[in-house]
Order: C-alpha cells, then structure tokens, then sequence
C-alpha cells in the first residue's frame, strides 16, 4: 500500500472536496459499429469512472486523516464551526446540537448522526489521548454505553484546541468554498504540533484503511526537534525520543524492541498490549489481584463477560450438552477464581477485584490463566495510512510522517510570519502618515476645511498615500493631542523591531527553525505530561490447550455424516449399526490427541478435534452440527493419524498428489480448500503411503495400474497429477499403496450380486508395474473389483 494509484488511474487532478460531481456519459466511439451516433457508451467504463470517483471521495473526504493536522474533514469542519461561534475553553458551553446545526448546515452536509459521534469521540477521554472537545452531561464509558442525546449535553473546546486553532485566522492554511459556496473552510488545521501521533487515527475507506496508535505529547515533540535540528536523521534516532505508543487508559507494551521498530519503520505491524494489576496482601496470608489499567478498546465489562462465558459457558447451538473442552475451562477457572467484583466508580475508574479459590494457589499460574483466556492481553494493529502534503494517500513510516508535518510546519510559520510581516508594515506606513499629520496640524485642517476633494489634495500637498489619506480622514480629534506623536514614535519603534526580526526569520532558514523549535518547546511545556503507558519487554501468554489422555480410539463416520467414536482399537465390525439407509464411510484407527480431518465431495477438508467427537454406543452426531459445511454437501473421506503422516489424495478424476495431515488441519469451522476437482468429480479414500513402494490405482473399466511411489508429487493441496489415464466416462475407484513385498487384495461384486475377493501377490502383481499416467491392464479376477486393500502381515485391511 506503499503507493496507491486512484488518482493515477483516474488521471486526474486531486479532488479538494468529497461532493465531485459524476462524470459525464462517455461519448460514444466513432470507430466502427452501428451505434456510433446513437448517444450509446462503453457503460464498463463509465462504471469504472464513477466508482473511482466514489473511492476517492469516500478516501479524502471521510475515511482517512490527514499527515498536516491529523484530522478527517468532519472532526475539522466540527472543530472549525466551534471556533467561529467561540466556543473557547474558558467560554460557556452550549448544546451539542447547536453546535451539530452548524456543522451540517455549513460545512458538512451529511447526517446529523455522524457528525454527534464524531464530536463523542472527540470528547471521550479514553478513546484520545488529548481529547479536543470538553464535553459536559453523558458522553458514554469504556464500557460500551451510548451517549446521551445532542440535545441533552453541552460542548466546548479543550485547551488542547488551542494547538490546533490558534493560529487560523493568522494567514497561515488555505480555505476553500463550502458545499454550497456560501461559505469558507479550512483545507488544514495550523496544528502546532503532529496531532496524528499525538491523538491517533482509525478508517476504513475503499481499498484502504488506517490504524495510527496515540503517543505521548513529550516525546513526540522532542523528536520533532531532534528532526529539525537534523533534518537527515534516521528511524532508530527517533526511537531514542518516541518509545512507543502511549495509550488513553495505560496499560503495558509488551513487544519486544526488534518487534517495535519494525512497525515504526514499516508503518504496519502490531503491538501487543497487556493490563496494569497490582497484587493486593489480604489478612491470614490471603491475596487478590486487582486491575487498574485495561489495554486499548478493552472494557471492565468486556473482561467480566468472558470470565462469566468460561465460569458459567452456555450450550452451543445445534448441541445437546456443552462440549469437553467447554467443560474441561469452566471447572480450571472455578478451581483458580473464587470471585470476581466491579468495584470501578468516582474514585478508581477501572478496579477489577479478582480472589483465587486458594492462597496456596502460585501467582504467576492464577494471573496467565487470566491473561491468555480474556483480553487482559490483547494486540493493537498499526497500519500508518494517511493523507500526504502531496494529497494523496500512503502508508508511511513514523520518521515519514515527522518529516512532512515538520514540512507542513515550516511552510504554515512562513505563511504566518508573511502575513504579520505585511501587517506590521501596514501599520507603519499608517503610522508614518499620521506622523506628518501632527508636524503640520494647521495646514492639514485647513486643507480638508477648504478641499472639494480633501483625499486627492492630501496626497497632492503632503506627499502620502491614498492608505494614508483615508486614515487621516477617518481620524478622532483626540489623536491630534501632543501625546499622540508620543504613543506613534514607542508603537513605530516597537513596530520596526518586529518587522526586523520577521524579515530575518523570512530570510534565515536557521532563524525559521530556531523559532518553530522554541514554539515546540513552549508548547510542550505548557501542554504535555507523563507517559501513562509502561514499555516493558514480556513473553506473549498463549492460552494452553486443554490437556487430554493419549488413548487409543476409533472414530467411525457413515455415509450420510454421522461421526462417533470407540474407545480402543478392537472394535468388532458386526456390532456396528446405522441409521435406516445409512452406512460406513470409514473407519479409523487414531489416538484421542491426534486431528481428525473430512474430506467433502468438493475437495474442501474440515479438522475435528476427539473431544468434539460423541463416544459410547449411539449413531454419534451429524457433521453438521460440528462443521459449517455448505449445503447439499457430503462427507467423501476421513483420516485420522499423527499430523506427519503422509497420505496419497486422489479424485475420480483420476489425478492426485502426496501430502501431510497437518496440510489439511484448519481452525476455521468451514474448513480450508485443499483438492481441486473437476465438475462431477469426488475425493476418494486417502491412502497412507507409510513405507510404501507402489502406487496402484484401479478404474471402473476393470483396468488394474502400479507404478513407483516416486512417480508422484508432493503438494500442499491442489489437483494433482495424472494417477491412471481414463477415457471420457471413465472415472479412478479406488488406490493404494503397497510396501515392499505386501501383497494386494481385490474385492468387487460377482454373479448375483455375490461379494468376492482375490489376492494378489506381490511376484503376481510385477507385470501390472508400469508409469504413471498409462491406461492399465485388466484386473486378473473373474468379478467386477471394486475395491483394492493392502494385506498387512496375514490380515487383509478391508475399506468400506
């Protein structure tokens, strides 16, 4: 997202408002065709116009802030309205929904809605770090409660404002006609310091979106310093002077140095943020952890509502009882947590009193069952995209984003002074005239007595100007007192002063900086304060698995979806039922700590857990109720087996490859596409390939081929390559793979539909043995195969 190109594909100027007008209809193309001078266009191509358009707008005009002042347009037009009706810090506050009408009628013509929630949140003290607007009545809490309504509370300016408006009448940023052109508004803020860093950012816009974490208003003016000072210094010499992000409520980074810098030098990565708690020594050797810091976007009533999700879990939907893991968390956290208290309120904005079940219980244990099952620990993404000096969007890197407000800066104290300079020297030249209006009083009275045009002879006898003249004309009798060339002569001189030191400032680049550093440093002493968040380096604490007993088990899934499981390996076949209509898939033989993984009629494979799958003696559960598998879709296949094991994929179609189980382990309930498959296609049986030599595969022509097991190739998923060549309509039933020696079985249906079996050796099987890819020879076996199995010393494994 280094350099996003919606403005060069629109080519373009860029726009200076988010009302741009539709482009108009494309003029019908003159080359060819019967439609040339009917009024028709390329509607494609107007499409792609308007919507680029509508992505720029939505870039510029709502979604992302700008790099000069840190604020989206509606945050500057709400802060812009509440200056122009002086709604300084120490003025009277007035209803929010005055302030809104302004807003909407001058500025921002969108809903009333948007605007209120953009003023919230410039007014929550625990979403900015230096909130802007000085709310009065109820304006929310960091529990997720909504504000009051615009007509029921009252707003005002912060004194962090200041930074922001102090200077916008001063000459200093562009304005530009509103909506309507009946008014004007600001392209920028005069920010005096980087208000992104300081306050942060969060958008989404079209294709894009940004997430600039807050920091401390100390350390991001010294190093704004330090960058004016030397304008070529590098990332890790701003790291010196910016440790971190400094959020509104503390709490403690945690991220390693190497990990911090990275961000900071990418502008995209993520912190990880944990909870501030201090242990507290109770009477009889008794004690309890109390939390008094939360990370960023985390609640006191969030951390309770999962707490009680664990102690008190609710069955999920399409179950019948709560599942073992679920089980297996309620009892560990009612053997760690005795009680849990929300003692937040006026004095303590955040208390959460947490007390183990037993003192005996190890601290470091009790606080990381905490930490790795609620968001007491949580990530904070960083993803610097902002609106450059240039207007277009980017992500940058922190020194980035100092150096182009250190532009901004320079550029807005040039305008300024400019401007003041050419005030000053207005003044002078006024002062000037009036001067020579008191050296030659009489005359000048007489002349204005005598004059049909007083103006034109004033300029004539005495040589001034028409500004001159006007003033002279316009001035009080009591200006004429001899104490007046007293107070013109200290105002002249004090004047001239100042306009001596704003031409040298103009002139001297190092005078430029000297005086925008020494504004910084004043700013920062009147405005700043301490870092609330603590950067210290610690282990991430990731939630452990629930423990669970390595024992044998069977898992058994039929036909229609049903899975169920049998503790141990021997299990009798005959003493398996079904539902009516309904029988085996497959059966497999596993561990209870090993994945299991189905395979559906798509080629889409889905990762169980045994502790989700039901045992005893029942039909088990639908798959349904434990996958999100798409409808009218059907189990194909399952294995189950250590994640290193190493199995052949094969498709009707008649391709496969070689993969890993744990190339099919996914935590989403909706599986993770792993086999490509042509239309009418379906997964077959995968096929360990543990110490296997021989690959055979058998089609539905009766047609038998083995060829070498390093004939095929390994993938992580796909479709494959060609197994057994087929003409159209044929279709691969079955493989297997066969260890050196091991002889094949062959199964199928004889005359009267009478189930029959024949074994191959493996000297019997060598003419069978070919390449890859050839069409076969018929299977030696006087019935119609079916179905072919590996014999494993004296048994023969038999498939479903």
């Amino acid at each position: 997202m280094k350099n996003l190109d919606l403005f060069d594909a629109l080519d373009l100027p860029l726009p200076q408002q988010e009302q741009t007008p539709l482009p108009p209809a494309p003029p019908a193309s003159s080359q060819g065709g019967d439609n040339s001078d009917d009024g028709s266009f390329d509607l494609a191509e107007y499409t792609h116009q308007v919507y680029l358009r509508y992505a720029i707008s939505v870039v510029k005009g709502r979604a992302l802030p700008a790099v000069s002042d840190g604020e989206k347009p509606v945050q500057r037009r709400i802060l812009y309205a509440m200056h122009r009706l002086g709604l300084t810090h120490g003025a009277k506050a007035v209803k929010s929904a005055r302030v809104v009408g302004d807003v909407i009628g001058k500025y921002h013509p969108h809903g009333d809605s948007a605007s209120y929630e953009a003023m919230v949140r410039m007014a929550q003290d625990f979403v900015l770090r230096y909130p802007l607007v000085d709310g009065q009545g109820n304006f929310g809490s960091r529990d997720g409660d909504s504000p009051a309504a615009m007509r029921y509370t009252e707003v005002r300016l912060t004194r962090y404002a200041e930074l922001l408006l102090s200077e916008i009448d001063a000459g200093t940023v562009d304005f530009r006609p509103n909506y309507d052109g009946s008014e004007q508004e600001p392209v920028d803020l005069p920010a005096r310091l980087p208000f992104l860093l300081l306050n942060g950012a969060s958008g989404i816009a079209v294709g894009m979106a940004t997430e600039c974490l807050p920091h401390n208003m100390r350390e991001v003016g010294n190093a704004a310093i330090a960058l004016m000072h030397n304008p070529s210094m590098a990332i890790d010499e701003v790291l010196q002077h910016i440790q971190g992000p400094d959020f509104p409520g503390g709490g403690q980074l945690i991220s390693s140095p190497s990990d911090i810098r990275e961000a900071y030098a990418t502008g995209r990565g993520s912190f990880r943020v944990r909870a501030r708690w201090s242990i507290e020594q109770q009477a009889r050797g008794q004690w309890r952890m109390v939390i008094h810091e939360l990370p960023p976007g985390v609640s006191v009533k969030k951390v309770l509502e999962e707490i009680g999700d664990y102690v008190d879990p609710q069955i999920k939907a399409g179950k019948k009882d709560l599942s073992i893991e679920q089980k297996q968390m309620k009892q560990l956290f009612l053997d760690a947590l005795e009680t849990v208290r929300d003692e937040s309120g006026k004095d303590a904005s955040v208390r959460i009193v947490l007390e183990p079940r037993s003192s005996r219980m190890p601290q470091e244990q009790f606080i990381a069952l905490l930490l790795a099952h609620t968001s007491l620990e949580v990530t904070a993404p960083v993803n610097m995209v902002t609106i450059g000096l240039d207007g277009r969007p980017n992500q940058k890197n922190i020194l980035e984003l100092l150096a182009e407000w250190v532009q901004f800066r320079i550029t807005t104290v040039t305008r300024r002074s400019q401007t003041r300079l050419d005030q000053v020297q207005k003044r002078l030249h006024i002062l000037e005239g009036r001067q020579a209006v008191l050296l030659n009083i009489d005359a000048v009275i007489r002349v204005i007595r005598e004059a049909e045009d007083p103006k034109i002879d004033l300029m004539a006898q005495f040589g001034i100007s028409a500004l001159q003249a006007d003033d002279i004309l316009e001035i009080r009798l009591r200006q004429l007192a001899r104490l007046e060339a007293i107070r013109i002569e200290n105002e002249m001189n004090a004047l001239k002063t100042e306009e001596e030191g704003l031409k040298k400032v103009l002139a001297n680049e190092t005078a430029m900086r000297d005086l925008i550093i020494s504004e910084i440093e004043a700013d920062i002493k009147k405005f700043g304060d301490d870092r609330r968040t603590l950067i210290q380096a610690a282990e991430r604490v990731v939630a452990k698995a629930v423990s669970v007993a390595d024992e044998p088990c069977t898992i058994i899934l039929s036909r229609n979806g049903w899975i169920r499981q049998r503790a141990g390996h021997d299990i009798d076949m005959g003493t398996l039922t079904f539902k009516d209509g309904d029988q085996l898939l497959a059966i497999e033989h596993t561990r209870t700590t090993y994945p299991v993984v189905v395979l559906d009629s798509g080629g889409r494979a889905y990762s169980l857990s045994t502790t989700d799958i039901p045992g005893g003696r029942s039909d088990g559960v639908p798959l349904a109720s434990l996958l999100d598998m798409p409808p009218k879709t059907k189990a194909a296949a399952m294995c189950a087996a250590s994640p290193q094991t190493r199995y052949l994929f094969s498709s009707s179609g008649g391709y496969g490859f070689i993969a890993s189980l744990k190339d099919l382990v996914s935590r989403q309930k909706a599986g993770k596409a792993f086999m490509t498959l042509n239309k009418d296609d379906r997964s077959l049986q995968p096929a360990d390939i543990a110490h296997g030599s021989l690959v055979v595969a058998l089609g539905n022509n009766g047609r038998l081929l083995s060829f070498p097991i390093s004939e095929m190739k390994e993938l992580s998923g796909g479709k494959g390559v060609i197994l057994l060549g087929l003409k159209e309509g044929e279709t691969l039933i079955a493989t297997a793979v066969l260890p050196e020696g091991a002889p094949l079985l062959i199964s199928g249906t004889g005359r009267g539909g009478k189930r029959s079996q024949s074994v191959l050796t493996w000297e019997e099987l060598q003419p069978f043995v070919s390449h890859r890819a050839r069409r076969g020879t018929l299977a030696p076996v006087k019935f119609k195969p079916e179905k072919i199995a590996v014999v494993r010393t004296g048994s023969m494994e038999k498939l479903p």
